[in-house]
């Protein structure tokens, strides 16, 4: 199925995933427009995934309401049910991902979720 400009998608980026508009259709790579996030990013360094002892543990934040970002095709689906509002689905989005890592016992968790924590009130959630 071919997706075209103002289609509904799933996009995956980086860690996240999002529900999205597309604005461009490029050769490898469809432009989304973020509407809401259905999985916040995990935290952390991306090429040392679950490390703490890492050079910089980075902070990780979701894609903004109407960011447009640069998927490759294979990362982006049709969506085709309602959209919630963004600020919901992203205090949704954000509970799910500190409940998940609240259940693990590791260094890992505990530094995640205190950098949740701090992004949970750069969103004012």
């Amino acid at each position: 199925m071919s997706l075209e400009i103002g289609d509904s998608v799933t996009a995956l980026y980086k860690t996240g995933k999002y529900i999205g508009e597309i604005t461009q259709v490029r050769d490898q790579h469809y432009v989304v427009r973020v509407k809401a996030v259905i999985k916040h990013p995990q935290q952390g360094d991306l090429h040392n995934p679950q490390q703490v002892d890492v050079p910089f543990f980075h902070e990780r934040r979701a894609l903004a309401f109407n960011e447009q970002a640069n998927i490759p095709k294979p990362m982006v689906k049709a969506y085709t049910t309602e959209i919630p509002q963004y600020k919901d689905s992203l205090e949704n989005a954000l509970t799910a991902l500190i409940h998940e890592l609240s259940l693990k016992d590791n260094s890992y968790a505990t530094r995640s979720i205190e950098c949740l924590e701090q992004l949970q009130k750069d969103y004012k959630l």
